[in-house]
C-alpha cells in the first residue's frame, strides 16, 4: 500500500447497487421535468436491460445520448436528478446499504461509479451517503449541454480510465481498494484493484469470476440463499409446507393476520420439540415471504438438512464460540436492516427436566439486541402440544398417530411494547408475551411425574 494512501470501494449502479437498471425511473424524470419526450419502444430498451445487463447497443445509445442532450439546460437535468432519488432509492438492494455501511465503518470512501450523466445521478449518491461519485460527465457552454463529452465515456476501459484519474486526484491507492460490478464490461476496472467483486453478474462475468476466483455476490438476499428466476427456496417449498403434510398432527393455529407481511420483524417463540420446526414452517409459509431464522450450529452441520437451511437463509449460531456468536447476531441485524423477517427460539435449547414445566419461561437477550439495534417489531408466538409429537426423548415423531393425532396449538400475538434500554428487562417482557398466549395450564406450577421428566431428555440420557 502507498503510505498514506486511502482506499476506496467503487460500486456500479444498475443490477449491482440497484436491483434493477434505473434508467426508466431517470428517463421518467427527465419527461416530467420536459427535458425529454418519451421513446416508442423505450420500456421494452429498458426490459432488455433489466434482465440481461449491459449490453453492446444499449451503451451505444447511452453514448449517443450525449449528442441527444445538446442544448438542454444543466440546471434542468440536475433538478430532474434530484427528482429521481425516491425512485432510484426504491430500487436499491435490500442488503446494499448495510454492505456499504460495513466499508465506511471499515475506513474505505465508497464512490458511485457509473456510465450515468454524472449530473443526473449526483444527488441519488448523496442521498446514499457516498464520498464520490465517477459519471460521464456531458461538455458544459453558458449552462447547456454542447452534445459532446468532458473526459471519458465512463464504460468498459473508459471507466477504468476516469476511476484511475479519480484516484490520483484523491490520492486512493486502487490495489487497496474494492470494486463491485454486475457487468463483464467492468472487467478492467475489477482486474485493476485489489479486491474484486461479482455482484449479481451476467453469465460472462460469472464464469470469469469462477475462473478467477473473484468473489460472488448477490446484494438482495442473504449470503447462500439461491434464486431460480427471482424465486428463493422459500417461494418453491412454500406450496408444499401445510398441515396436510403432517397427517399424525392436527393444528390449531391462530393470530397469524398480526405477522408483518413487509419491513423488519424478529419473530420470537418458545422452544418444547423438535416438531417446534415444522409448525414455525407453517406459520411462515403463511406469511407469504422469506423468514431468516437463527438455529443451533448443529442443525448446519447434517449434511442434508444443514444445506437446505443455509438455501432458507438459515443463520447458524455456535454459543461455544462467542465470536461465531457475535457474527449469528451481525447476521441477523443485516437481515433486519434489509426488511426481512427472522425468527428467533430465544430459549436457545429445548429446557430439560424440572426447567420444561417451570410456568415462568427464560430467553437469552438477543432478541433484545436486535429490536434495540433495528428498530424492529419483535412479534411473539406461543407453541404448546408439539412435544407430544415428537418428545425430546424419541429419535423421531410419532408418524404412526395418524388415527388419534395430538393438537399443535400455535398463537400469535401483536408486536410487544419495548423499552429497548435494558436487555434483560426488554427479554423478561418478551418472554411473559409467549407465555401468555399459552393456554392456561402452561402457567400453572406442578410436580411433573418422573415418566414426564424422562421425556424431556435426550434417548441417551439416563
Amino acid at each position: 500500500m502507498v503510505q498514506g494512501a486511502a482506499r476506496a470501494v467503487f460500486v456500479d449502479l444498475d443490477r449491482t447497487l440497484l436491483r434493477r437498471a434505473g434508467g426508466r425511473v431517470l428517463h421518467g424524470a427527465l419527461t416530467a421535468a420536459g427535458v425529454v419526450r418519451s421513446l416508442p419502444g423505450e420500456a421494452l430498451l429498458y426490459g432488455v436491460t433489466d434482465r440481461l445487463g449491459e449490453t453492446v447497443p444499449a451503451m451505444a445509445l447511452a453514448r449517443a445520448a450525449a449528442m441527444a442532450s445538446r442544448g438542454w439546460a444543466c440546471d434542468d437535468v440536475q433538478r430532474a436528478g434530484e427528482q429521481a432519488v425516491p425512485g432510484l432509492v426504491a430500487l436499491v438492494a435490500p442488503y446494499a446499504p448495510g454492505i456499504l455501511a460495513d466499508y465506511r465503518r471499515d475506513g474505505f470512501r465508497r464512490v458511485l461509479t457509473t456510465t450515468t450523466p454524472i449530473d443526473l445521478i449526483t444527488a441519488f449518491a448523496g442521498a446514499l451517503g457516498f464520498e464520490g461519485v465517477v459519471g460521464t460527465r456531458y461538455e458544459v457552454r453558458d449552462g447547456r449541454y454542447t452534445g459532446g463529452l468532458d473526459g471519458p465515456f465512463v464504460w468498459g476501459a473508459g471507466k477504468l480510465l476516469a476511476v484511475r484519474r479519480w484516484a490520483a486526484d484523491a490520492g486512493v491507492d486502487l490495489a487497496e481498494s474494492h470494486a463491485c460490478s454486475d457487468s463483464a464490461f467492468d472487467v478492467p476496472l475489477l482486474s485493476s484493484v485489489g479486491h474484486p467483486h461479482a455482484v449479481n453478474p451476467d453469465p460472462t462475468l460469472a464464469a470469469i469470476a469462477t475462473a478467477r476466483r473473484w468473489p460472488v455476490e448477490h446484494w438482495d438476499r442473504p449470503p447462500g440463499v439461491p434464486s431460480f428466476g427471482g424465486l428463493e427456496p422459500y417461494h418453491l417449498l412454500r406450496p408444499w409446507v401445510r398441515p396436510e403434510l403432517f397427517p399424525y398432527a392436527r393444528f390449531d393455529i391462530a393470530g397469524t393476520e398480526r405477522l408483518p407481511r413487509r419491513g423488519p420483524a424478529v419473530i420470537a417463540a418458545n422452544h418444547r420439540s423438535f416438531f417446534d420446526v415444522a409448525a414455525l414452517a407453517i406459520v411462515a409459509a403463511r406469511l407469504g415471504r422469506p423468514v431468516r431464522f437463527l438455529a443451533k450450529q448443529e442443525l448446519f452441520d447434517a449434511p442434508v438438512v444443514g444445506r437446505l437451511a443455509r438455501a432458507l437463509g438459515g443463520i447458524p449460531v455456535d454459543r461455544a464460540d462467542a465470536p461465531r456468536a457475535r457474527e449469528a447476531l451481525r447476521r441477523a441485524e443485516a437481515a433486519l436492516r434489509a426488511g426481512e423477517a427472522v425468527m428467533v427460539l430465544p430459549q436457545g435449547t429445548i429446557p430439560r427436566g424440572a426447567a420444561f414445566f417451570d410456568p415462568v419461561l427464560h430467553g437469552k437477550t438477543g432478541i433484545a439486541r436486535l429490536a434495540s439495534a433495528t428498530g424492529a417489531p419483535v412479534v411473539p408466538i406461543g407453541l404448546w402440544g408439539t412435544e407430544r409429537v415428537w418428545p425430546r426423548r424419541a429419535r423421531l415423531p410419532d408418524v404412526m398417530a395418524i388415527a388419534h393425532p395430538p393438537t399443535v396449538r400455535i398463537r400469535v400475538g401483536s408486536p410487544v411494547a419495548l423499552g429497548l434500554h435494558d436487555a434483560e428487562a426488554d427479554t423478561a417482557v418478551v418472554m411473559a408475551a409467549i407465555s401468555a398466549l399459552l393456554p392456561a395450564e402452561a402457567r400453572v406450577r406442578r410436580r411433573p411425574s418422573d415418566e414426564e421428566l424422562a421425556r424431556t431428555y435426550p434417548p441417551a440420557h439416563p
